[in-house]
């Protein structure tokens, strides 16, 4: 019986050595991590040491005997606390400065361009006013006689002269105006301020005309009278020849072998200015028959190929001017003459 007691009081005892074990272990739990939470910081970096906190005894199973002086020590160790993110700093902001009172600068006021400077204007008189209004009228903006008084005519010339050229129109030959005046005419004559009057120049002299002796051309006596057309067949030219003297001359080319131009003495019998061969239906301009169908008249195609060709009997001329002028002055009955 005694033994029963005994056991109840130790089983009793057991339990409330267990229960303050357990409490002892909740209030060491709680110190750990208030310990942790104060050594721990983003900056240390430190790891809480395991803190060991005796405790109570299990109770003893019945079948077990526990001994009085052997208690069991639970060991608790506080994990590592991860260390917080290091937050970034932010520099401190520069100090700023008080701000200024801003006084608002005065605008510079422009200076007042300087009066121009007059050289001439209106009222003025002398020399001075004579040869502006001659330079003025160079250049066509003063017509008539220059004088010696800057008047309303010269102030209305000023006045169109400085709006042609966007300079103030004031009628007054500034500095500026005179300058350009001056430097767009000449200084004027002294006919120009005197007013006389240019004399048309002289029409060109009309050149004399050659010399008859100056002109060389193949004589024959049969062409030393009268009025004469004289062909040489030796020099390809025409002399026209009055009275023995030679006028003026041009060359000439003359038929084939086959088709060859008459020789010896004839007379102009027909002039025609447009005239068509009936053999060879050739343009035949200026004609001057002197001998059946042969005639004195122009030919293109002399005048282009030259001497290459030939005529069909015929005298042609290349030269259309002073061949029209023959035409002009030859007459009806004037000797013609084709030699050697």
């Amino acid at each position: 019986m005694q033994k029963v007691i005994n056991r109840r009081g130790l089983a009793k005892r057991g339990v409330a050595q267990h229960g303050l074990a357990q409490r002892g272990l909740v209030i060491g739990g709680a110190l750990v991590l208030a310990l942790a939470a104060t050594a721990c910081s983003p900056d240390a970096g430190v790891t809480a040491r395991p803190t060991k906190i005796a405790a109570s005894s299990q109770a003893p199973s019945p079948s077990t005997s526990v001994s009085p002086t052997s208690t069991a020590v639970p060991t608790t160790t506080a994990a590592p606390l991860t260390p917080e993110p290091e937050q970034p700093t932010t520099a401190d902001p520069a100090p700023v400065a008080d701000p200024q009172p801003v006084t608002a600068k005065p605008t510079p006021t422009a200076e007042p361009a300087p009066p121009a400077v007059i050289v001439l204007e209106q009222g003025d008189t002398g020399p001075k006013v004579r040869a502006f209004q001659s330079r003025l009228r160079q250049i066509g903006w003063f017509t008539g006689d220059v004088s010696d008084r800057y008047g309303t005519k010269t102030t209305a010339a000023v006045r169109g002269f400085q709006a042609k050229r966007g300079f103030p129109v004031t009628g007054q030959a500034d500095e500026r105006t005179y300058d350009k005046v001056i430097a767009m005419t000449r200084r004027p004559t002294a006919d120009e301020l005197a007013n006389v009057k240019p004399k048309p120049p002289k029409p060109p002299e009309p050149q004399a005309d050659p010399k008859p002796s100056a002109i060389s051309w193949d004589s024959d006596a049969r062409c030393l009278t009268g009025r004469v057309m004289c062909i040489s067949k030796s020099t390809k030219s025409l002399t026209w020849v009055v009275d023995g003297v030679p006028q003026y001359g041009f060359d000439v080319r003359f038929g084939s072998d086959e088709l060859p131009t008459r020789e010896g003495v004839f007379s102009v019998y027909l002039k025609k200015v447009d005239v068509i061969s009936n053999l060879y239906h050739t343009p035949m301009p200026y004609s001057m028959f002197f001998s059946g169908g042969q005639a004195v008249h122009y030919s293109s195609n002399f005048a282009r190929l030259g001497y290459t060709g030939a005529s069909h009997g015929c005298v042609n001329v290349r030269n259309k001017p002073l061949l029209i002028q023959l035409y002009n002055e030859a007459r009806i009955g004037d000797k013609v003459v084709v030699h050697w």
